[in-house]
This record gives C-alpha cells, sequence and structure tokens, in this order.
C-alpha cells in the first residue's frame, strides 16, 4: 500500500465526491476510483457506498479511516519537517517590530508561516528600539523587522508596504490644538516637535517630522526621546508635540495626552526589512506568509490598516 494512496483514501474520507478528491490531489477521477477498487481488493471489502447521488464511508471505511489518518499525519508531519530543515526551514527566526500594529502584523504572518511549512522553526518576536530600529537587524539579533518606512540602505532588502496608517498628533491635554477637530501639517511650525535620540537615519526621520512644513515654515526639533513611554512623558508635559501613527491612539492613552487628526498628511508606512547578506529561505518564506495574510484581509494589491 503506498503513501499516495493512502492520501487520495484521506482526500476522499473527507470529500466525499470523487471528482472534488481528483480536483484538490491534481489527478484523474479514473486514478481515484481505481486506487480505492485496488484498497478494497487488498481489504477484502468495500471502503465506501457509493450511488450515483452520495459516497458514504462503509463502517469498515470509518474504522479504516481511524487507524490509519493518525499514523499518516505522523508520516507526513516528518517528512515536511525533514524537508523543512534541508531547505533551512528549522531554525528559529527573530522578527522585531516597531509598533503596536506591526506587531500584531508579525503574529498573523507567524501564524501563516507555521501553517504553511509545518516543519518551521519557531518565530520569535522583539520590540525593536524607537530611536534604533535599524540596529538590532545590523548587529545580527534580528533576521528581520517589520518597521517604518522608507528604508533605502545599501546592505538591506526590503519588501513591499503591509500597513499603511494615517497620522495623528500627540499634544498634551493642555495644549490648544487639543481643542480641534484636526492640524495641519502647516501647524507644525507653531510649537516645538520632540525628536528621537539614536542612529537612525536622517531621510527616515526627515519623512516622520518634517524640517520644514509645506508653506516653507522651519519646524523647530527639541529634547530627544528614546522609548516610547520617554516620548509621551515629554509630550504630556507640553515639552513639545510629536506626529505618530493613528493606530498607537489605541495602545498608548494616557490622562494627560491627547491625539489629534491630521487634515492633510501622507500615510505612515511599514514593511519588511531584512539584511541582503543573510536572506536565506526562512526569510523569503516569512515575508511570504505576510503578504499572504494582507492579501486575505484586504484583497490583492492592498495593505493593512487594522490588521484582525
Amino acid at each position: 500500500m503506498e503513501r499516495r494512496d493512502l492520501e487520495i483514501f484521506l482526500t476522499l474520507a473527507e470529500e466525499l465526491h470523487f471528482g472534488r478528491t481528483a480536483q484538490r490531489l491534481f489527478v484523474s477521477q479514473a486514478r481515484v476510483s481505481q486506487t480505492i477498487k485496488q484498497l478494497e481488493r487488498q481489504i477484502g471489502t468495500a471502503l465506501f457506498d457509493r450511488t450515483s447521488r452520495r459516497v458514504e464511508l462503509t463502517p469498515v471505511g470509518r474504522d479504516f479511516l481511524n487507524d490509519v489518518r493518525p499514523g499518516y499525519e505522523l508520516i507526513r508531519a516528518g517528512v515536511e519537517k525533514a524537508v523543512a530543515a534541508g531547505r533551512g526551514l528549522a531554525e528559529p527566526l527573530r522578527v522585531g517590530f516597531t509598533s503596536p500594529l506591526a506587531g500584531e502584523m508579525v503574529l498573523f504572518a507567524a501564524s501563516a508561516y507555521r501553517e504553511s511549512h509545518p516543519g518551521a522553526g519557531e518565530v520569535a518576536l522583539h520590540e525593536a528600539p524607537l530611536g534604533d530600529p535599524l540596529g538590532p537587524l545590523r548587529r545580527g539579533e534580528l533576521d528581520l523587522l517589520l518597521g517604518q518606512f522608507p528604508v533605502s540602505e545599501p546592505d538591506l532588502r526590503t519588501g513591499p508596504v503591509l500597513i499603511s496608517d494615517s497620522r495623528v498628533l500627540a499634544v498634551s491635554t493642555r495644549h490648544p490644538f487639543a481643542r480641534r477637530e484636526s492640524v495641519r501639517l502647516d501647524d507644525l511650525a507653531r510649537d516645538k516637535v520632540i525628536s528621537l535620540s539614536g542612529p537612525v537615519p536622517d531621510y527616515w526621520l526627515d519623512h516622520l517630522l518634517p524640517r520644514t512644513t509645506p508653506d516653507g515654515s522651519p519646524v523647530e526639533r527639541v529634547g530627544e526621546a528614546t522609548t516610547r513611554q520617554e516620548l509621551l512623558a515629554l509630550v504630556g508635559a507640553g515639552r513639545g508635540v510629536h506626529p505618530v501613527a493613528s493606530h498607537e491612539v489605541r495602545y498608548y492613552a494616557r490622562p494627560n495626552v491627547a491625539y489629534v487628526p491630521f487634515a492633510e498628511a501622507p500615510p505612515l508606512e511599514y514593511g519588511l526589512v531584512w539584511r541582503a547578506a543573510t536572506e536565506t529561505v526562512r526569510i523569503r518564506a516569512f515575508a511570504g506568509a505576510a503578504e499572504e495574510v494582507v492579501r486575505q484581509q484586504n484583497g490583492p494589491g492592498q495593505v493593512c490598516s487594522e490588521c484582525r
């Protein structure tokens, strides 16, 4: 009895339809029928009752199904694990994130990655430092990072945009902006903007905190926050304002911080980043799983604004 014979039997036991079984296994319907007949001859009795209208397991077929399915699943899992190890998938994968929504996306992608590659290693989740998101990647502490774009570095590779979110302005609840329904980018010149401490690329920081407003007024950057909590503490104390992604409102509610939507501002985008020199089949597989999560939730060519 070949493994393929058991696969055909188990699939037919699930589908109870010869045509669907053939389509699912990419074989002819005649091959399915022939295989079942051969199995029944070997066992000496019918495994399925079939008429022109229905297909059902016989009592012997049900017992046979219950007996062989656990063993078949163990064999299949062992083969997939061995294949994964041979392809480099068995090692743990360390994935970083820079925002709460990015962290949720990593968890969804990890589930999809393990489901599509049963022999793959564990996925470990790590929060990247606010002021040095690329540092752990370059030091080899992370294999992948789901971080804020743009990233344009010669030693790093990026995948497509996975998350796109609107911006809001974090201000003290005592700030005049807190009573407004919205602000504009030009309003950044009317107060000080708290900056970030760390070796972040200038172009990345300029995308988050523009040096000038659309009307050409300079934006004053002050202070240097190294963590999210430091940043919000400075904002709450009235030391300045700071633009953030709108999803952070749900995760970082504070009694002395208000979040005011921007009327017009480009979205903040997030995607996967990895070192070009250490790209592996694991990294490509995880990136593919993350893209599949977005496709299933939002449709082809779309991105997540809120992952579920």
